[in-house]
């Protein structure tokens, strides 16, 4: 552990790290209709205007936390935030909407990398009697980061125009690699790790799962090529998966250790962290899609609209940690999944096919973002408190992991459920976000997408509502240790074994 350089420069110069990873992952959800207008972008461009930053930062995670291991996390840590800021900067600079979704992809590689190594590096500097501490502050950081993304890009696209975001985002990413440059130290490396092999058919395979995954999802996209190509990528990514768990069995040194998924506990919290992220992430895009394209706001109005959210998860991630010493993790995730749950219904109840008064959908979707952020900090403990201590690190990335497939996968289910059934017209004015001047009212195609709206609300409400129940099922025995300064992610590896032998 090397504590020379000061263990909270080290976190400082990593929080503006994940400022600009997850700003550049939800600011563009209120400049998508900006963006489809202006560069002239097609259904299926603005959709993976969305979705090619998140599934290739989602599909390299496990990749590059495997090669940090090899290369050292540093040396990935800073090539990934000098990526991610040079593909920032052809975002910028995209003469078309093609150009725009290559340049996301450029982002998304940079971003995976900044995301794999960012926890292990606060790991190798804090002792152990403060880095729950600093590990609970570097949630409340991208949490707040990835719910305030949508103001930022909002009041940017309003004054800059959409590509303000990219602007902003640019100098945020040259002072993470000036600061982590001066505070990050190099890792140290066990012996014989890096002489390890590196897992590539592990990574082809989970690389391609989850690409098949969201082509999937997003029927929109792929059933222009051909009708049956959606079923075709749904039968690949079973077949996929399939493959995937039968080589990380089977690998002496795989990506996965699929050992971990056997421990009931782990596998409770990473399905309840994926159904988390799955029924809360795109409440952010249905608001902007609704109030912009029904009500005829601004990207600065939905912007507002939706800081309610980011309000209520800051105020939620910062409290958690203080209660999750008094609470056990079953009885906070279960309530921040009921919280959130209340808050979508709510939201979904509101829906009409006028604005919708700030004042009526503030408060649920206020509630969308507390229950969120109550439940982040304690899944994680469980998460840690459940893994062996020599596991943690690769238990983290399977939360990474898991929870950016579900941002994914809201994301995709949001585009592809909102559009359904309306005609391609409407479809483009739904996202360039002039659907209410269509003449579209006689057709009923205004009722369509609010209904759509609607129903994806009610959807992401009961996929909450399944993972509160599977919060209820979390081993009681799973708590934070009792002493002062213990680290949760610290627990001894006896004391780890016992708790699983009594769960």
């Amino acid at each position: 552990m090397t504590v020379g350089r000061g263990p909270w420069r080290v976190f400082a110069a990593t929080a503006v790290g994940v400022v600009a990873v997850f700003l550049n992952m939800s600011g563009l959800a209120v400049a998508l209709p900006t963006i489809t207008r202006e560069l002239g972008a097609d259904p299926g461009q603005a959709d993976w205007i969305l979705l090619g930053y998140m599934l290739v930062t989602t599909a390299l995670i496990l990749v590059f936390g495997r090669l940090a291991d090899i290369v050292g996390r540093r040396s990935l840590y800073l090539a990934g935030l000098v990526v991610l800021t040079a593909g920032t900067g052809l975002a910028a600079l995209s003469p078309s909407a093609g150009f725009l979704i290559a340049a996301r992809v450029v982002q998304g590689v940079g971003a995976a990398a900044v995301i794999t190594n960012n926890t292990a590096l606060l790991t190798d500097v804090f002792p152990a009697r403060t880095l729950g501490r600093a590990l609970g502050w570097n949630v409340t950081v991208a949490a707040t980061a990835q719910v305030a993304g949508p103001v930022v890009g909002g009041a940017a696209t309003q004054l800059l125009g959409w590509r303000g975001l990219f602007v902003v985002c640019v100098p945020i990413g040259l002072v993470a690699i000036g600061a982590s440059v001066l505070a990050v130290p190099a890792s140290g490396t066990r012996v014989g790790r890096a002489r390890e092999p590196f897992d590539l058919p592990g990574a082809l395979l989970s690389t391609a799962m989850l690409t098949a995954l969201v082509l999937t999802l997003t029927p929109g996209v792929t059933s222009t090529v051909a009708d049956w190509l959606p079923w075709a990528c749904g039968a690949a990514t079973l077949a996929l998966f399939t493959a995937f768990v039968a080589v990380q069995t089977r690998r002496s040194h795989p990506l996965v250790d699929v050992a971990l998924l056997r421990t009931r506990a782990i596998a409770l919290v990473l399905a309840a962290v994926l159904a988390n992220a799955v029924g809360s992430y795109a409440v952010v895009l249905l608001a902007s899609l609704h109030e912009q394209a029904v009500g005829g706001a601004t990207s600065l109005e939905a912007g507002v609209l939706v800081t309610p959210v980011a309000a209520g998860t800051l105020i939620a991630s910062a409290a958690a940690g203080s209660l999750f010493d008094r609470f056990t993790p079953r009885t906070l995730t279960t309530t921040g999944m009921a919280v959130t749950a209340c808050g979508l219904l709510g939201f979904s109840l509101t829906l009409s096919t006028t604005t919708v008064p700030f004042l009526a959908v503030a408060p649920f979707l206020f509630l969308v973002g507390a229950g969120t952020g109550l439940f982040m900090t304690p899944s994680t403990g469980a998460l840690m408190l459940s893994a062996p201590a020599d596991r943690r690190g690769m238990a983290n990335g399977l939360r990474s992991t898991t929870q950016n497939v579900g941002y994914l996968l809201s994301t995709a289910l949001a585009l592809a459920f909102t559009t359904t059934g309306l005609s391609e017209p409407a479809r483009q004015a739904a996202y360039d976000g002039t659907l209410n001047t269509l003449n579209v009212l006689a057709s009923g195609e205004l009722d369509r997408f609010v209904a759509n709206i609607r129903a994806t609300g009610f959807v992401l409400t009961g996929i909450v509502a399944v993972g509160g129940v599977i919060c209820l099922a979390f081993p009681t025995s799973l708590r934070a240790p009792r002493t002062a300064d213990a680290a949760v992610v610290n627990t001894p590896p006896e004391s780890a074994t016992s708790r699983r032998t009594t769960s």
